[in-house]
Order: C-alpha cells, then structure tokens, then sequence
C-alpha cells in the first residue's frame, strides 16, 4: 500500500512540474525579452534546467515504487496459483496441459502486474497531467481551451471499437501461446524427447510447433497493426486539433485579444494535452488486453480443490492399518468440463458464453469400480490381481485419497479418509508405483522428500534395507549424485530402489504398491524382492501382485474384472476353485515362475 502512494505522490509533483515550462516559456516571450530583464531571463533559464532535473529524480523515486509494487504483485500471483495448484487432485492434472500451466504462472501474470504497474500508473498519471494542462490553459484563455478540448469525442469514440478487436485477438495470441508452450513441454522432457526419436518424429513435431508459432505470429501482427493504425487516427486528430488552435490563436494575436507568449505556450500545453489525451485513449485498449491476462490468472485461482482438507479433520494417528473398501463405486470422468476448460468464462471471436461449446473429453468406460467391498486388516497383505483395466490401480488411488470416491466409502480405522487432514493421510499412507519418479536433484535429496530433517546415517539405513546403498556407494558423488531429469540417469531397478528407500524413511503404517518387475533382470528382481519384504513387515500392505510369491504368500486375494471383484480367497482355495484366477495363474504366474 505504501508503494502505491509513493507511486501517486511522484505522479502529482511530475504532472505539476510537466506545466511550469510552458508557463516558463511565456514570461520569456511576454515579459523577459521585451522589457530586457537580464536577471528575470537568468532565473527563468535556471528554472528550465531544475524542472526536468527535479522531475527525472522524481521519476527515479516512481519508478523504484513501480518497480516494487509489480514484482510483489507477480510473486504474490505465482506463489497463490502455485499453492492453488498443488491442491488440485490427480483429475484435472490429467484433464490440463503441464505447458498451459506453465504459461499462466508465466506470461499471464507478468501480463496481470503490466496492467496494475503499467497501465494503471499511466492512465493516473496521464489524467492528473490533463487536468493540470486544463487549469493553466483555461486560466490563460477560455476560448482556446475550449477550442482544444472539442477534439475529445474523437480521441474516445475509436478506443471503443480498437478496446473490443484488440481483447479478442489479445485472447487468441495467448491461446495459441500457450499452445506452444504445452508443444515445448511435452518434447522437451526426456520421456517425450525418446518417444520422438524412437519414432523419428522430429519433422512432424517440428512442424507441428511452427503452425502454433505461425499462428501467435500471425496475431501478433495483427494487434500490431491495429494498435498502429489507432495511433496514426489519433495522431491526425492531434495535428487537425493544433492546427485549429494555431489559426485561431494566430487571429487572436493580430487583433491584439491575446499575447504571443500565451499562443507560444499554448502550443507547448497542446503537446502535454494531446499526449496524454491519446495516452489515455490507448491506456483503455491497453487495459482491456491487460485484463485478459486477469482472466486467464484468476480462471485458475477460481478452480474449485475437488479434494478439499476437511474443516474439522478427525485424528487418525496412531495408526493401527485397518483399510476398508464399503460399497466403493468410482469413475473417473465428471459430467462437467474438466481442468481448465471448467473456467473458460471469456468469449472468443465475438461468441456470447452460451455459443461456446465445451471441449469433448476423452471418455473410459463409465465406471471403473463398481461395488467393491473388502476389509485389509492390520499388517494383512492383500493383493490385488485381474486383467489390465479391472480397476487394480483406482483401488491404490483411493486409499491415498488421490481420487474421491463417486459412492461408498473408504476407511481407515474406522475414518472415512475424506473426514482425515490430506497432510496427516499422506504420512500414514506409503505408495510406491510402477513407474518411479525422481526429481532432477541428488539422491539423498530424492530419499530426504519422505523425510526434510532425515540425517545422512538415516538415508544410509533406509537405503541398506532397500539394497541400494551398496550401489550408491560405488557413485563418485554418493548420495550427493544428481540423478538427472525423471531420474533417467539410475537404471529401472536403481529408481524403483531408491522408491523403496524413500518410503521406508516415511514409514507410513499402510503400504500400497505396484510390483511390477517383469521388465527387469533376475538380479535386479531379487533384490527389490527382498526391499520389499522389508518394507512390508508389520504393514497393512495391498499390493498389485506380479510374482507369484506374492500372490502366494497373500492373506486375502481379491481378482477384479470389468471393475468389479469376482473372486477372493487365499492361493490355495482360488486355483481349487477353478475360476478366472486359476486361469490367470496358469497364464501369468506359472510361465514367469518357470522362466
């Protein structure tokens, strides 16, 4: 706040000094010159050297205060959208671009702060300038200053009009930029970087860039050009303005109605007049692209968390591991447009809200779970087998609550996870998926993710239980080694290790987990094999079974289909019996087992 009345203080003392030239200028003309005043001449040169002296150091102090104001304004967005954001559950990062995203907390909110620090600063400073050019002038002669003000409707009128063209092509540049950004983004990380080379994608790809560059060039262009042709309509009607005044002041003088010093300084005051006058006109094109940016910056911040922290959250620590599925029914699309496309609000190409047609969505079946019911007991193993698509992995997401479930319930101890603090169900809650991720940071950075005030002896420990301390060991810069983008410097088996290891320093009651290490060595195998019996001893574990001594060694086993569960029991009672898991026993397990 104080920043700002800096800002409107330095604006008051340089749009009162931006007059005392021209007022300068006609004491020369009428009183200096001619009555010979040597030191009247001297004081009033001295004052056209102070003026713009003062008012530069002035201009310093406004643009520090700017400065300030904007930048606090840009961190304040980026850091609200960003912890906005990491609130959103996984459906709408799975409905979004990353690289749409990333031009919002970019581009958009930089483009936010210019219309506050800009925009807003210069149309201030542009109307206090008018009304102190408006005083002196009439001060001097009514008549001319009525006389220059007639040109006002023209300088409004056309801003109007340039306001609205300008707005929509403004939208359709940002857009498009995002567009590209959201192209960037997805080849230039390393799994899209290999996906186009594998398939010697790069021309396609390339060309698919420059159409969406083309395209935010193309509009560029144009609101270039429209923005040029205002100014030049705005410049004739400041030239046919001057021009008027001339010719009638100029009569005025030659009948003796007024000075020559007051038409000399009047045709300085036109210059101030004019200027501003047009600055203003533009300041509302300006304003209006401006306000595009808040559109797009407050869409998001208007973004609903559909995975909301309970206001009263029940404890759940400690934890004793009891997970229960009751009657759980889910699917993963809404009936509603999802991601951003739920807060697209702004029209485009001069279409009303209610002509605007939701994106269609890509669609799965319409339910992925249907039904389930199952209680894992404390330090039970439950595993979770079926075909690809039977709902095994939605069961993982709905214990950590990274989903919401459409009917029923899940319960922890007794708690619906819905009514327990998401910080508090992170913790008590490990995962460990199929596909690792690792931060582009050190190792002992990646494991120190579980656990901030880990000491290294602790990062040691988890890693030796996860048997990857050993090959840690052996890295020049052990656990200070950079794993590189998506860990893609650390082999499969290496990044699913180190997970292991990350969720042992959590060491979280209840574990889920996605075995699969059927890509792997029988090396590699055997050691992730003995990390996670490690990590599942005295842990509430469901976990979706690859190896068939998983499978075996199972308290329960739940066989999904088609998103519901058709069969459960132990090994033993499930291949007697003859059904669907006898079949996939015989296609899965016995051919790994006997590879």
């Amino acid at each position: 706040m104080g920043g700002l009345l800096g800002v409107l203080a330095t604006i008051f003392v340089i749009s009162g000094l931006g007059v005392v030239p021209p007022l300068i200028i006609r004491a020369f003309v009428d009183e200096a010159i001619p009555n010979g005043d040597i030191s009247q001449l001297t004081l009033l040169g001295v004052g056209m050297i102070l003026v713009p002296l003062i008012s530069a150091l002035v201009g310093v102090a406004q643009r520090w205060w700017s400065s300030s104001v904007g930048e606090g304004i840009i961190f304040d967005l980026r850091r609200e959208l960003f912890a906005h954001l990491q609130r959103m559950s996984l459906r709408f990062f799975t409905a979004t671009k990353t690289g749409e995203l990333m031009n919002r907390l970019n581009s958009d909110v930089v483009g936010s702060q210019q219309a506050i620090t800009g925009t807003f600063v210069s149309i201030i400073s542009n109307v206090v300038s008018v009304v102190f050019i408006l005083i002196v002038m009439v001060r001097a002669d009514w008549r001319l200053t009525l006389l220059a003000v007639a040109a006002l409707p023209l300088f409004v009128i056309p801003a109007r009009r340039v306001a609205k063209i300008l707005r929509r092509v403004t939208q359709q540049q940002m857009e498009h930029d995002a567009k590209m950004s959201a192209i960037l983004q997805e080849t230039f990380n390393v799994s899209g970087a290999l996906l186009v080379r594998l398939f010697g994608r790069w021309d396609e790809e390339s060309k698919r860039f420059g159409d969406q560059a083309a395209l935010v060039r193309d509009y560029s262009v144009r609101r270039a050009m429209v923005g040029r042709g205002f100014f030049a309509a705005l410049g004739l009607v400041s030239a046919v303005g001057t021009a008027t005044v001339f010719w009638v002041g100029g009569y005025m003088v030659i009948n003796g109605d007024i000075t020559l010093g007051t038409i000399v300084m009047f045709s300085t005051l036109l210059v101030g007049l004019y200027g501003p006058l047009s600055a203003i006109s533009n300041s509302r094109v300006e304003f209006a692209t401006s306000l595009v940016s808040f559109e797009r910056v407050f869409e998001v911040l208007d973004l609903k968390t559909d995975i909301p922290d309970p206001e009263r959250p029940v404890p759940l620590v400690p934890v004793s591991g009891r997970v229960e599925f009751d009657d759980v029914s889910f699917r993963y699309q809404s009936d509603e447009p999802e991601g951003l496309e739920a807060v697209k609000r702004f029209s485009w190409h001069g279409m009303s809200e209610d002509e605007i047609k939701p994106s269609t969505q890509a669609r799965t079946r319409d339910w992925a779970l249907r039904n389930i019911s199952f209680v894992a007991e404390p330090g039970s193993l439950t595993a979770l087998v079926g075909p690809s698509g039977a709902g095994k992995t939605t069961i993982s997401y709905l214990v950590p609550r990274l989903y919401d479930v459409t009917e029923g319930a899940v319960t922890i101890d007794g708690h619906d996870v819905r009514n327990v603090s998401l910080q508090e169900l992170s913790s008590s809650v490990g995962v460990v998926t199929q596909e690792t991720y690792l931060f582009h940071d050190t190792i002992a950075a990646n494991l120190r993710y579980a656990r901030p005030d880990a000491s290294l002896e602790q990062l040691v420990e988890a890693a030796k239980a996860a048997n990857i301390h050993e090959m840690v060991s052996k890295l020049s810069d052990g656990y200070e080694t950079v794993v590189g983008e998506r860990g893609y410097r650390l082999s499969g088996g290496e990044k699913q290790r180190v997970a292991i290891a990350r969720v042992l320093l959590e060491d979280p009651q209840i574990l889920i987990l996605d075995e699969a290490t059927s890509h792997l060595d029988s090396m590699t195998e055997a050691l992730i094999q003995e990390a996670l019996e490690i990590l599942m001893a005295g842990r509430t574990s469901i976990v979706i079974a690859h190896r068939l001594s998983t499978v075996r060694a199972a308290d329960q086993i739940l066989i999904l289909d088609d998103g519901g569960i058709v069969e459960r029991g132990t090994h033993d009672d499930l291949v007697e019996a003859g059904g669907l898991y006898a079949s996939l026993y015989r296609t899965q397990f016995e051919e790994r087992a006997s590879a």
